[in-house]
């Protein structure tokens, strides 16, 4: 049997726009020129990203369900056999889309659903769920190796949102025939099986690192540049998918080659620096999404049954 060789990164983020249909509260603006990736440059990323990694991001901000040459660009992920982790809030699933997002290319798809009563809190979501609950019961027969997130955050928000992801928890339930326990302890375990490959994840929101807050410390480990690192629609290369508005630029693959970018004094620098647990950019010594790295010592409670059972998925 022949083994593949692990690929240096588990994931490279690349925005092929950063433009969204959807203003979240939790998700902040992007003060960049608004922008998608052309043609040329995403088969020039894709190109120099195959080599290294097996996955692909289609998301870094905005929704990538807006950029009118998605189909091609699934197709050159075909091309060049790198599979694609998708991040969309699903409000734009239609017919067209269902039939896309089924294509052999997807290893993943996240839809987040926590977006739609955020930014539409009076509406009832029954005709948003459909579309996504029809695609995944498409998916689950056509597509058994395709995974499916369902992102639900702030359950527990103390702001009054919860009441509304509550609502939609419920919907999901009544669809799968399961019963999930909302009260859960997300620092240690923030994801459940609902069925087959389609699983629920938990989480709660993040204050997005920026320059114009207060500075936290400079020790500190972080991901970038070890497991991903980000490609923004222009083609500026970050080292993490968090740099929104390109505070690190590493360099550009307009202008020069991807792995001379990664190996640039500056990207070993930083990378270095997180393996000694020091933090030496502005940005990362201002980013609380640094504290989540930090052990958690509580005992999560997090159990899902379904209807007809008492036992418990796991």
């Amino acid at each position: 049997m022949e083994i593949k060789a692990l690929k240096r990164f588990t994931k490279v983020n690349i925005e092929i726009s950063n433009i969204c249909n959807l203003q979240c509260s939790f998700c902040p603006e992007v003060i960049r020129t608004k922008k998608l990736m052309s043609l040329e440059l995403f088969r020039k990323v894709i190109q120099q990203v195959a080599p290294l990694t097996e996955q692909v991001c289609f998301h870094l901000m905005g929704d990538p369900l807006v950029h009118p040459k998605l189909e091609e660009m699934v197709g050159i992920c075909s091309e060049f056999d790198v599979k694609i982790f998708f991040v969309t809030n699903g409000l734009l699933m239609r017919e067209k889309q269902t039939e896309l997002l089924l294509n052999p290319a997807f290893r993943q798809v996240n839809f987040s659903l926590h977006s739609f009563p955020d930014n539409f809190p009076d509406r009832d979501p029954s005709e948003y769920l459909s579309r996504i609950f029809s695609y995944t019961d498409r998916a689950m027969a056509e597509r058994p190796d395709l995974y499916i997130n369902y992102r639900l955050w702030n359950l527990q928000d103390v702001r009054g949102t919860s009441n509304k992801n509550l609502e939609m928890l419920k919907k999901i339930e009544e669809h799968f025939e399961i019963r999930v326990n909302p009260d859960i302890d997300v620092r240690l375990k923030k994801s459940l099986r609902l069925k087959n490959r389609l699983y629920l994840h938990f989480d709660t929101e993040f204050i997005w690192p920026s320059m114009d807050l207060p500075l936290l410390g400079t020790a500190g480990r972080c991901h970038g540049l070890s497991s991903h690192f980000g490609i923004l629609a222009d083609g500026r290369v970050v080292p993490c998918c968090l740099d929104k508005e390109a505070a690190i630029t590493l360099g550009s693959v307009e202008d020069q080659p991807l792995l001379e970018i990664l190996e640039s004094p500056r990207a070993l620098a930083i990378l270095n620096g997180f393996k000694n647990k020091k933090l030496l950019e502005g940005l990362c010594q201002r980013c609380q999404y640094i504290e989540r790295f930090k052990p958690a010592t509580a005992k999560p409670i997090f159990t899902a049954t379904k209807v007809s059972e008492s036992a418990t998925i796991k």
